[in-house]
Order: C-alpha cells, then structure tokens, then sequence
C-alpha cells in the first residue's frame, strides 16, 4: 500500500552537481543493485514505516540516504537525490509545529523528538543547505503544482502500455504499472509559473492563491537551468478510478482558467477554476473515510 500522497520533483543534470558527487551520482547510475523506478516509492515508503513502527521510533534517519530517482535524456543523467534525512527533519518539524504536545507526545516520546530537534539544530547551523529536490503533498495535488506544465505534457498508464502521451522511454527507466506523470524542462516550468504568478498578481494580489504561486516559482528558481521538472500523482492513484484519471485534466483547466481571468472572462475562469478544486477536493476528503 503505497502512501496516498503526490510529488514534485526537480531532476538536475550530472553538471550541476561537485565533481565528487558527480562521481558518487555516476557510479550509482551504472550500479544493478539501485533502486529502479517502478518499486522506488515502495522502498521509501517501507523504509519511513520500520522507523517509525520501530522501538523506539526513529523521526528521521542516522545518515542521508544514498539514493536518487534518475532520469536520461539521449546523453545526459539528471539526478533527482531522495534526500530523506533532510526531507524527514523538516516533515517532523512541520508535525511538532502543528501538533498540540501530548498528542505529538504519543506518537514520538519527548525526549526522542528533542533529539531529533537537535540534530536538526546542529545541521542548519553547519550552513548546508535546505533545498529539497522533492516536495510532497498527501491526499491532493496543490493547484499551484499545476502551473509548471501543460496539458500535451501528460502520461498516463492505466495498468499496462501509456494510454496516452508521448512515450517517456527517453526519460525514465521503468515505471509502476498504474500511473499519471507530468514532465517538462526547467525553462518551459519557470516561464508558466512565472505567467501564472503574474495574472495572479494583476488580478488577485494578497490572496492564498498568490503566496502559493510564488513559493513554487521561487522553487524552481533554486535549480540549475536546464533541470527536468515532474509532477507525480503518485499513490493518488489508487484513489481514483480509471475513467476519473483519464477525465482529470487538472493542468488544462487551470490554464484556461488563468486565461480567462486574464481575458476578462470571468465566468469561464471561474468555472474552470472550480472544476479543479472541487475534484481534489473531493478526493482530498477521503483523509477522514472511514
């Protein structure tokens, strides 16, 4: 059971890594022992689980995980690192921030989340940074991650060969037999996102709407300029049947959204906008099924 959650990830080119980690990431390309893509999220998953099942629990790993999603393009490597350490610290941060004590207390005793505060602590005060190549989302896609793409960009598999989209051969290894991707370049991503922030800003400056555009272009803005960017649906999947995956087409309806409201079609822009949000909405709100 995959975790019911989405990601948006950043794969680097080879070049913008240190030449030792060009060297650490190469070898790791060429070794049969790496995760491959179609049980990646499996691995992850299962790893996050036995630390938090174990006695005692253990909020985030002793050491940074030296595994990557990868992906080709012809000649070049990008590399997107799991980064699950530092993705696990600021997880847990967020939790401890958003949890009353005791019951944060129950799931992780004190005196270990204390621990793990400070070995947070001590990594930030080491000046590295905290840039993720990752960023997830349970339960829903933010209407923000849509921003990066366009609609022709979509591939989707429906249990066996791609239903639709080009084929992404040239980018990924193998992938899960049930599965909705979007994949750009970082120039095609930055320039929709910075489009995007912009009709915002002249028509709907100061709302959630606007902060959340802008912390996804800032983002982007953090990578190398020739990056792969992707937005998986991930275990979201699993949610939706296969005529609700093939009708989802959440990337084209906000951009005719945004166009209309840039147009002065505001009863267009609107209806598009609400077939987005009710849709994740709707599948948002299995959080509390029983």
């Amino acid at each position: 059971m995959l975790p019911y959650a989405a990601y948006l990830r950043v794969y680097e080119p080879l070049a913008a890594f240190s030449p030792r980690d060009q060297k650490i990431w190469a070898a790791y390309a060429e070794s049969p022992d790496r995760p491959r893509r179609a049980g990646a999220l499996e691995i992850e998953h299962g790893e996050a689980v036995r630390r938090i099942v174990g006695v005692p629990p253990a909020p985030a790993p002793e050491q940074e995980s030296s595994n990557a999603y990868l992906r080709r393009v012809e000649d070049v490597l990008y590399v997107c690192p799991w980064q699950t350490r530092l993705r696990s610290w600021l997880a847990f941060a967020s939790f401890r921030g958003g949890t009353p004590v005791k019951l944060a207390d129950r799931f992780v005793p004190q005196a270990i989340a204390e621990r793990t505060a400070d070995d947070f602590d001590r990594f930030k005060r080491s000046g590295t940074s905290l840039r993720t190549h990752i960023r997830t989302s349970t339960w829903h896609v933010p209407t923000s991650w849509f921003t990066p793409f366009d609609s022709t960009e979509r591939w989707l598999v429906l249990g066996g060969a791609p239903a639709e989209g080009a084929d992404p051969g040239a980018h990924t290894v193998a992938a899960p037999a049930r599965n909705m991707l979007y994949v750009t370049s970082m120039a095609q991503a930055r320039r929709r996102a910075a489009k995007a922030l912009g009709v915002i800003k002249r028509h709907a400056p100061d709302t959630a709407a606007f902060h959340e555009f802008e912390e996804v272009g800032r983002w982007l803005e953090e990578f190398h300029p020739h990056s792969l960017v992707e937005l998986d649906y991930g275990g979201l999947v699993h949610l939706m049947d296969d005529e609700t995956l093939e009708a989802d087409q959440s990337v084209a309806e906000l951009s005719a959204s945004l166009t209309g409201l840039d147009n002065g079609q505001e009863e267009l822009a609107f209806a598009m906008y609400q077939r987005v949000v009710v849709r994740w909405r709707s599948i948002q709100a299995l959080q509390s099924a029983n």
